[in-house]
């Protein structure tokens, strides 16, 4: 019962006959009280997977030097790769085709043709043609829109952490794939034109090889999208969330990597998120939520979701972190390689594990 009282205190205030009245209420606060309670923590459990147990799995070595030596061309070398910068796109996307080759895999060249000019996916092939597939992804192309204020007219962002690290990332994932003969059918996507103006239209890299799986009556386990993976922050107030207290769930510090989904992804992310946590000590946090909560949606997976496809994104949380997205300042020497490089021993385990 909920009594922490003598109720004969109340002699005084209340008739003994107004006693069943003022228990009933009592009662009725009792439950009220406990049913919020346990929505509330119902709520909490779906959207942040609190008790996942890790999943333990030997880590891969991974190539720091080639990690930073990847990021650094693409934000560099081939500054800026937009799409309104076609000649240094097509550059990028040559190095991205060249690295994938020279890992022996066989690599599709798929078209995205827009306004008669040829933009390309580059697709990466592991294990046998048949059966469930696993789609890895990560979009080369980086942000060029001039009319937004804080960027000068004509500028384009170097892009290291968007998304320079994910295809980095997915080149190094590439390496890691091609040492053994892999048992399950794996696919490593590099996308081009997800950045404005072509996010959320028909002209998305992602979108063409979505609807092509779609068409071709491909079976897909899981896409996993790579987007800004390289960018960490210890600070106290580092971090910051699309909702109000959410800070309380997952801290104030950006030292963490993050995996999305939406609502209905609660099993496949769970899964993603033991294999991940099971291979390093770097934190990784998980978030289910509805499509249109801010940040959830902002990546290639989205085009899986409107197929139908369970997709997840793994990320650093983009501009709720890091100060210099989108801007000129989103430069290779502010990247964590280290930590960039256990988030690819995680997915690696996804790889290998995910069932």
């Amino acid at each position: 019962m909920f009594y922490w009282f003598n109720l004969d205190f109340f002699n005084s205030f209340y008739p003994k006959t107004n006693y069943p009245k003022f228990t009933m209420r009592l009662k009725t606060l009792y439950i009220t009280i406990t049913t919020i309670v346990l929505l509330a923590a119902l709520v909490i459990s779906i959207v942040t997977q609190p008790f996942v147990t890790p999943i333990p799995s030997t880590p891969e070595e991974i190539d720091l030097i080639k990690l930073k030596a990847h990021v650094k061309y693409l934000s560099t070398d081939v500054h800026p790769r937009s799409s309104s910068s076609f000649s240094n796109l097509e550059k990028a996307g040559q190095y991205v085709f060249d690295e994938l080759k020279a890992m022996g895999a066989p690599v599709e060249v798929q078209e995205v043709k827009v306004k008669g000019k040829t933009y390309k996916n580059f697709i990466a092939r592991f294990g046998p043609s048949t059966g469930p597939l696993l789609v890895i992804g990560a979009h080369y192309d980086s942000d060029a829109q001039s009319l937004r204020n804080w960027k000068p007219k004509g500028m384009a962002t170097p892009g290291a952490d968007d998304n320079a690290s994910g295809v980095a990332g997915l080149l190094e994932l590439a390496r890691l794939l091609s040492k053994k003969q892999q048992s399950r059918s794996i696919e490593l996507v590099a996308y081009t034109l997800e950045e404005d103006p072509h996010f959320g239209t028909e002209e998305m890299g992602s979108f063409r090889h979505a609807r092509s799986l779609k068409e071709s009556g491909h079976e897909v386990q899981l896409m996993l999208s790579i987007e800004m993976i390289g960018y960490f922050a210890d600070k106290a107030n580092s971090q910051d969330y699309p909702a109000p207290g959410m800070s309380a769930l997952y801290g104030d510090r950006g030292n963490f990597i993050t995996l999305v989904g939406n609502l209905s992804n609660f099993g496949a992310i769970r899964r993603a998120k033991a294999l991940m946590r099971g291979v390093s000590n770097l934190p990784v946090v998980s978030c289910n939520a509805p499509a249109n909560l801010q940040g959830i949606a902002l990546s290639d997976h989205l085009n899986f979701w409107n197929e139908g496809y369970p997709a997840l994104m793994v990320s650093d949380t983009a501009f709720f972190r890091n100060p210099h997205y989108h801007r000129m300042t989103d430069t290779f020497e502010k990247l964590d390689y280290r930590r960039m490089a256990q988030v690819v021993q995680g997915i690696y385990a996804i790889t290998q594990h995910f069932s």
